[in-house]
């Protein structure tokens, strides 16, 4: 439960028309507290670098339509679950205070810990391929594994892969919407969304009952960076947003990876760019983990695990097991299918592919298609 006296000042701050957010964080740099600013005087809003305009109107504050929506806005929390950060609260992650534009208030479902310190950000296509979301799921299961929260936006695609790996080990996970916290989207992700709160905290920078409008998610992936020592990509378009959430992480100056494509793979022409810039290619999680543990410092280096591998391999299979694990990928394919490329029965490939499934080695997608775990 947020303290409403405590949240109330703040709210009358971004309800006045023509304050942004840059602005208010300003004027806390030198009058330290949402009351101090409401209390000055026009004169002294004016030495502090507002127009007179804009001083005039923070002195008349918020308009009636104002006061009403933060009465809506309390009303709404007194229902809710969720608290609400300031950037003044100890609470208020540290990593994110420190970029260019942090958001003024954090609205919070599930709950930050201080453990959350040491998070990786892992974003990528909505329309991903089958490939893009196993290897992302591995990926962000091995990061959970040693001990890095991963964050991501609860998209479609990657970016529910990515959530998906980190819970899939017990690992925390951090989804950041570009919608209230009262709303979920996209909706089908209803599920998912309850079991990052459980293991980890979904959270947003904009009031209660905003819908999830186009123009809220490019400053959303500031955020998304913003919790994070680097920011993984691992697959993307040229047109995608995660390239966006990349181009902040380098000027927020965190670390920047991506995971190499197929110079055919329309998905991938987006990662591929990223790594000509300078981006560092990874192909595991491991290369992730020595890229940023030197930069850590000796308290949270002790808190990073090397990532544990999974114990797939060809060397603990048999024969007719390599046979056919080796005959697949990280793109689906069909019984039939691998049956032709290694000259086998229908039957004994059906077989062995049941029992590398239910040693967790292969997985079975719709249509009988399988890949690689």
């Amino acid at each position: 439960m947020t303290n409403e006296s405590l949240l109330e000042p703040w709210l009358r701050l971004r309800a006045i028309d023509g304050l942004g957010n840059a602005t208010i964080l300003s004027l806390l740099q030198v009058l330290a507290t949402p009351e101090a600013v409401l209390r000055a005087s026009v004169d002294e809003l004016i030495e502090r670098g507002c127009s007179r305009r804009l001083a005039e109107a923070i002195k008349a504050g918020p308009s009636e339509d104002g006061l009403r929506g933060i009465d809506r806005e309390l009303s709404a929390l007194r229902r809710s679950t969720c608290t609400v950060s300031t950037i003044l609260d100890p609470s208020y992650p540290s990593r994110l205070r420190m970029i260019a534009d942090p958001p003024m208030l954090l609205y919070i479902s599930g709950a930050l810990r201080e453990e959350d310190a040491l998070a990786v950000a892992v974003v990528g296509a909505r329309r991903a391929t089958v490939g893009g979301c196993q290897l992302t799921e591995e990926l962000a299961r091995d990061l959970a594994a040693a001990g890095f929260s991963i964050v991501s936006g609860l998209a479609r695609g990657i970016d529910a892969a990515a959530h998906r790996g980190a819970l899939s080990c017990g690992g925390r996970t951090i989804a950041v919407l570009g919608c209230g916290i009262d709303r979920t989207y996209p909706s089908e992700h209803a599920k998912l969304r309850r079991q990052i709160e459980e293991q980890g905290a979904v959270v947003t920078e904009v009031p209660i009952g905003t819908a999830p409008e186009a123009h809220n998610f490019p400053r959303r992936n500031r955020i998304i960076s913003g919790l994070s020592l680097g920011v993984v990509v691992t697959e993307a378009a040229l047109d995608s947003g995660s390239l966006i959430t990349a181009q902040l992480a380098c000027e927020q100056g965190r670390e920047v990876f991506a995971v190499p494509a197929s110079v055919k793979a329309d998905t991938g022409h987006g990662t591929n760019a990223l790594i000509k810039q300078g981006a560092a290619l990874i192909e595991c999680a491991d290369d992730v983990v020595r890229s940023l543990t030197p930069q850590l410092e000796e308290p949270m280096r002790r808190n990073v695990r090397r990532p544990r591998f999974n114990s797939t391999t060809p060397d603990s299979m048999d024969e007719q097991q390599r046979l056919v694990y080796e005959a697949l990928s990280h793109e689906p394919r069909t019984v039939d299918e691998v049956a032709e490329l290694i000259h086998a029965p229908v039957s004994m490939v059906t077989v062995t592919l049941l029992s590398l499934e239910l040693n967790r080695q292969v997985r079975q997608l719709g249509g009988q298609r399988f890949i690689r775990m």
